[in-house]
């Protein structure tokens, strides 16, 4: 058999493997953002981004989307730890300063090239709408400590039955004082901020403060404005430890659908 033949096969042998890989999956972005895939209609290296485990991250063409992806394989699912995570979130970071991005949930997988594109096909009415509304949106996230005005008291000297239902009333009477401080807080930090959007929770820390998580989707425009007004609010709240970060991409704006995964 000729060389010509065997490197013939051997190539033949390398598309079939490709056509089967399995993707790990990042974000999806806009194809146009990308002018490396006006020449391309396969999966194209992104230059100068290492995915998880140093993997090469492609551009993978899906109509007018592009998913950002590297390869899959099996043993990587034992990998998945937290430094796996921030290179997750890593290479998403580095495609939103190109392009609005929906990320994908940490952990995203599909089997090959045609499970690809047959999920972004089936959800693409849903994820054009997305990147119409978040494009040029970006999150900045807010973390406000305070002290928890409403601490537990010690129980006075009663029956075990008397000792439980007072606990009960106690107990709710707080969680609603507790709920009405947030949400007097979160209103607070709306009116400084004025974001186009917000997704807040609220927790009880074990040091017996609370922690207000805050995340804000604002015009990436007004990034700087938005900093400067946590500058002010951090002179004007002396009551609160507050913690800025940001402009992330949208993680907590993207609108679910049923059967997508982004």
């Amino acid at each position: 058999m000729s060389l010509r033949r065997i490197l013939e096969g051997d190539r033949g042998v390398l598309r079939k493997v490709k056509k089967f890989m399995a993707w790990y999956a990042y974000c999806i972005a806009e194809r146009q953002a990308f002018p490396e895939l006006c020449r391309h209609r396969r999966p194209t290296p992104l230059q100068g981004v290492q995915g998880l485990f140093n993997n090469q991250t492609f551009l993978f063409p899906a109509g007018d989307l592009a998913v950002i992806v590297s390869e899959h394989l099996p043993e990587d699912a034992a990998r998945m730890d937290q430094p796996a995570q921030r290179d997750h979130a890593r290479v998403i970071a580095e495609c939103f300063k190109h392009s609005t991005v929906l990320p994908f949930r940490f952990g995203t997988t599909f089997g090959d090239d045609e499970a690809l594109r047959r999920s972004v096909r089936s959800n693409q009415k849903h994820f054009q709408a997305n990147v119409e509304r978040l494009r040029g949106k970006a999150e900045m996230h807010l973390k406000v400590l305070v002290d928890d005005t409403c601490p537990g008291n010690s129980l006075r000297d009663m029956t075990v039955g008397q000792q439980y239902l007072t606990s009960l009333r106690e107990s709710a009477t707080r969680q609603r004082e507790r709920q009405s401080k947030a949400r007097a807080l979160s209103i607070q930090m709306h009116r400084m901020f004025l974001p186009l959007a917000e997704e807040i929770t609220c927790k009880r820390m074990e040091s017996g403060k609370m922690l207000l998580d805050i995340a804000h989707l604002i015009d990436g425009k007004t990034v700087e404005r938005y900093q400067n007004k946590y500058s002010s609010a951090t002179q004007q709240l002396k009551e609160c430890r507050m913690q800025l970060s940001g402009p992330w991409p949208p993680y907590h704006f993207v609108q679910r659908s049923g059967g997508a995964q982004a």
